[in-house]
C-alpha cells in the first residue's frame, strides 16, 4: 500500500467510535491490552496528567490554574468586573448583553494534524481555559491515539455548555471551523453552538501591525505584553512531532506542545485584556500615537465618527511615522467632509499634496472642493495639472505601478479636460470690463 493511502487510511481511523481497547486497564476484558502508543504512559507521567473517562471511551487531560496568566502584575479583570461598555461596542457591536460578564467566556487553541485545515486535519490536542477564582484555569484535552476523538469532543461540548462565549485568536478562520467539521463528521455528537464568538486577531491587527510587523501571538506577547515565552516549539514541527509519536516514537518531544499550547491560551487571555482597556479608553491606556490611530480605525469602522475624529487629532498631533501620518490625515478629512466641515478637510488635504496615495487623493478631492464648493474652475485646473505632473515624476523615478499611473493619469486627464472647459465658460460669461462696454 503507498504512503498516501496508508495516510488517508489513518486520518479516517479518527471517524471511528472509539473502540474497547481504549477504555481503561480496569474495564478491559482479561488478556486484552489498550493499543495506545508505547509513549502514552511516559506522557501522562511526564505531565503529570489523568485519563478523563466519558460514553465514548477516554483521553488525557490536564489541568492548571494561573493567579496571573502572564505573571507579575498585568491588570487582569476580577472574573466578577465587567466590560467596559465602549470597548464591547468595538469589539462586538450588538452582542447580547452576557458577552460583557468575563465569567461567561472560554479561551479555546488546538494543536493540530496540519496547518492548512481541510477533512483530513484533525486537531489532537485541545485547550481551554477560563477565568476563575481570580485566576485562570487551564485545561488541555489530549488524543493518546486518534479513536479518542470523540472522547474529547465530548468533554469539549461540555465545557462550552458552561460558558457561552468562545474567545480565540485566528479562531473564527482555523480553530472553530476544523471543530465544527470534526463534529459533523462523527455523525453521532451534535456541534456545541456558541452564543456568540469573540476573536482577537483583526483588533490586534488594526492596533499593531504597523508598529511591529508581525501580528504572530508570540510576537504581540514579546513586544505588546512585555512576556517573552523563552524556548518554544515551531508551529510547523507540531504535526510532525504527534505522528512520530503515534508511529512508536518518544513522548518526551510531546511535552514542549503541552506547553506551547499552554502559552497561547494565557498570552490570549493577557492579550485580550490590554485590547479591551486600550478600546475602553485609549486616552488612558494607549502608549503612542500608533495605538491611538489604531483605536481610531476601529472606531471609525463600527460607526464611531464623532470619537474617531477625536482620536484622529490626538494620534496627529501626538507625532505620527510620515506615512501612518497621511492615512490619519486622510481618515480624519474623510470624517470631516462627511460631517460638513469642509474647512477642516480643505486643511488637511492642503498639508498632504504629493504623489503618495494619500497626496494623489488629497489633489482630488481638493480639485472637487474648488470646483463644486469655492466655485473656482480655475485653481481646481491648476491642481489637476500639479496632480498630473507629480504623477509623471513618479513614473519616471518608478514609484508608482505602472497600471495605477495609467489609471490615475487617465482620471485627472478627464477631469482637467472638463474643468478647462468650465473655466473657458466661465471668462465667456464674465461680464464686460467698463473699457469695452459701448459708449
Amino acid at each position: 500500500m503507498s504512503s498516501i493511502a496508508q495516510d488517508r487510511f489513518a486520518r479516517l481511523a479518527a471517524l471511528r467510535p472509539a473502540r474497547k481497547s481504549a477504555l481503561s486497564l480496569d474495564d478491559q476484558p482479561r488478556g486484552i491490552l489498550p493499543e495506545f502508543p508505547e509513549g502514552a504512559g511516559r506522557l501522562a507521567e511526564l505531565l503529570g496528567a489523568a485519563p478523563q473517562k466519558n460514553q465514548f471511551g477516554e483521553h488525557l487531560a490536564l489541568r492548571r490554574w494561573f493567579s496571573d496568566p502572564i505573571g507579575g502584575e498585568s491588570n487582569l479583570p476580577a472574573p466578577e468586573d465587567k466590560l467596559d461598555a465602549a470597548a464591547l461596542r468595538l469589539l462586538a457591536p450588538g452582542a447580547p448583553d452576557f458577552v460583557s460578564d468575563p465569567r461567561e467566556w472560554l479561551f479555546l487553541d488546538t494543536e493540530t494534524t496540519g496547518l492548512a485545515g481541510g477533512t483530513g486535519t484533525y486537531p489532537f490536542l485541545v485547550g481551554i481555559a477560563w477565568w476563575d477564582a481570580g485566576g485562570l484555569e487551564v485545561e488541555q484535552f489530549f488524543m493518546r491515539e486518534q479513536s479518542e476523538e470523540h472522547s474529547l469532543l465530548v468533554a469539549l461540548a461540555e465545557r462550552m455548555a458552561e460558558r457561552r462565549v468562545l474567545v480565540t485568536f485566528n479562531g473564527k478562520s482555523f480553530d472553530w471551523p476544523l471543530l465544527e467539521t470534526r463534529y459533523r463528521m462523527t455523525r453521532t455528537i451534535k456541534p456545541p453552538a456558541p452564543r456568540a464568538h469573540l476573536d482577537f486577531l483583526h483588533p490586534a491587527r488594526n492596533l499593531w501591525r504597523l508598529r511591529i510587523g508581525s501580528v504572530r501571538l508570540a510576537e504581540l506577547e514579546r513586544q505588546i505584553l512585555g512576556w517573552n515565552r523563552g524556548t518554544d516549539v515551531m508551529s510547523e514541527l507540531i504535526p510532525s512531532i504527534y505522528f512520530d509519536y503515534l508511529r512508536g516514537g518518544p513522548a518526551e518531544p510531546l511535552v514542549p506542545i503541552f506547553h506551547h499550547n499552554q502559552m497561547d491560551l494565557r498570552g490570549l487571555a493577557a492579550l485580550a485584556t490590554r485590547i479591551l482597556s486600550l478600546l475602553g479608553d485609549p486616552e488612558t491606556h494607549g502608549q503612542d500615537a500608533l495605538e491611538l490611530f489604531g483605536v481610531s480605525r476601529i472606531c471609525e469602522r463600527r460607526g464611531e465618527a464623532a470619537r474617531a475624529r477625536s482620536l484622529y487629532q490626538r494620534s496627529i498631533a501626538s507625532e505620527l511615522p510620515p506615512e501612518t501620518d497621511r492615512a490619519a490625515r486622510r481618515s480624519l478629512a474623510r470624517l470631516a467632509k462627511r460631517e460638513g466641515d469642509h474647512e477642516l478637510a480643505r486643511g488637511l488635504w492642503d498639508g498632504m499634496l504629493g504623489d503618495s496615495r494619500e497626496g494623489l487623493e488629497a489633489y482630488e478631492q481638493l480639485a472637487i472642493y474648488y470646483e463644486h464648493r469655492a466655485r473656482e474652475p480655475h485653481r481646481a485646473a491648476a491642481l489637476a495639472r500639479q496632480a498630473l505632473a507629480d504623477l509623471r515624476k513618479a513614473n519616471r523615478l518608478g514609484t508608482i505601478a505602472p497600471s495605477a499611473f495609467r489609471q490615475q493619469s487617465t482620471r485627472f486627464e478627464r477631469r482637467l479636460a472638463r474643468l478647462e472647459r468650465k473655466a473657458g465658460r466661465t471668462l465667456l460669461d464674465a461680464p464686460e470690463s467698463k473699457t469695452d462696454a459701448t459708449p
